[in-house]
């Protein structure tokens, strides 16, 4: 774990007591997997009531924030606060430099290997073959935002899904070409959903609504399911509320829809970010939709068939040599004789080779099945000369 000073600082109580529990809820996450963003440290933060009362503000007649011990702590003060206590606490050695993802800015190159064994060893290990085509249904996971995309990479990984950030109201190119995709899927013959997530506010409501028109007018036929985040779920789940911004241009119909007169001043309505919902629920969620749409006996028979080619891709790793022997037709660079039938086999191919007669030297069933092999393999690559024994 990188905890790495750079620029050594003491801390008041209050900053390092807010350091030991993020540092607390980053083990607990990173211990499942999961990579929290900054925002989605914050609102762990809230959710459990962890900011002190003194970083607590309502607003005043004006709109600005106030300190207020009754107010709530989700507000960008509290926000900023925290993002400038973690960048100290980084640059410290208080807090784990890996706790913390950081989705958009990454380093994109090429691959490399020391080796051919250390790429194939690679490829075995990813090697999946596509299971989602032979099923009934196909499914994809859209999320509006990027900052989400470390809790839901594990999850839609695991079911071998393709997943996409949305990044708000998606461009009309990706929409395109999400239509063309989704089309070839049901032009196959299969039924297609896209599962969407996206904030309870005026926007995020409405991206669902925008995603289901615009892929209708390009020709898809399937589904749009909106999991998260309902109103069902801020109810059972009770994640903190932000006020709806009332300068969306959507704000009025989402205020008329959504105001709750017994909690929200005229005029107002709450909302809720979709990064306010534990980690640990949106991936039950996901989990469950996708399951939802699964042939599992077809997914398992397809499993069992794709694990024994990566088997078999495993094996030729582990005997690359061997494998590189024969390509080769080193007789210098040594065969494996682990079983009598490789034994037979490495004899048969180079008595075949060097024009020797058939005359395999062991009575075992399995040395002489090898034998075999490794003479005709000689004739299978064209290299040997036939004789009038084979004719």
């Amino acid at each position: 774990m990188p905890l790495i000073s750079y620029r050594p600082k003491t801390f008041n109580s209050t900053a390092e007591l807010m350091i030991e529990q993020s540092v607390a809820i980053c083990e607990e996450f990173a211990a499942q997997g999961i990579s929290l963003t900054l925002r989605g440290l914050y609102y762990r933060l809230v959710a459990r009531d962890l900011f002190p009362v003194s970083r607590r503000y309502s607003r005043n007649a004006r709109g600005t924030w106030v300190a207020d011990p009754d107010g709530t702590p989700n507000t960008d003060l509290n926000y900023k606060w925290l993002g400038d206590i973690i960048n100290d606490g980084r640059l410290a050695g208080r807090v784990d430099w890996d706790h913390l993802a950081d989705i958009t800015r990454e380093l994109r190159s090429l691959a490399h290997w020391d080796d051919p064994e250390s790429i194939l060893d690679a490829v075995a290990r990813q090697y999946r073959t596509y299971r989602w085509a032979g099923q009934p249904e196909r499914v994809e996971v859209w999320i509006e935002k990027d900052a989400l995309l470390g809790v839901i990479t594990g999850v839609c990984n695991d079911s071998d899904v393709p997943y996409f950030s949305c990044r708000g109201y998606t461009s009309q190119t990706a929409m395109w070409q999400a239509a063309r995709r989704l089309r070839r899927y049901e032009d196959s013959g299969q039924r297609v959903t896209v599962i969407h997530l996206g904030d309870h506010d005026p926007s995020g409501v409405d991206m669902t609504r925008d995603i289901r028109d615009r892929l209708a007018m390009f020709g898809f036929r399937g589904q749009v399911n909106r999991i998260a985040l309902t109103m069902d779920q801020v109810n059972q789940y009770q994640p903190p509320p932000n006020p709806a911004k009332i300068t969306d241009s959507r704000a009025a119909e989402y205020i008329a829809t959504f105001h709750d007169p017994d909690i929200d001043d005229p005029g107002e309505a709450r909302s809720w970010e979709l990064d306010a919902l534990d980690p640990a629920v949106l991936i039950a969620l996901i989990a469950d939709e996708i399951a939802r749409h699964r042939d599992d006996d077809r997914w398992d028979a397809d499993t069992e068939a794709m694990e024994t080619d990566r088997f078999m891709l495993t094996r030729v790793s582990e005997r690359w040599d061997y494998v590189t022997g024969i390509l080769r037709d080193d007789e210098s660079d040594p065969l494996p004789e682990d079983t009598p039938y490789d034994r037979g086999r490495a004899a048969g191919y180079a008595d075949r080779e060097s024009g020797a007669d058939y005359e395999p030297d062991d009575e075992d069933p399995n040395y002489q099945d090898g034998y075999q092999d490794g003479w005709n393999a000689v004739a299978d690559d064209g290299n040997g000369q036939e004789d009038e024994d084979d004719e």
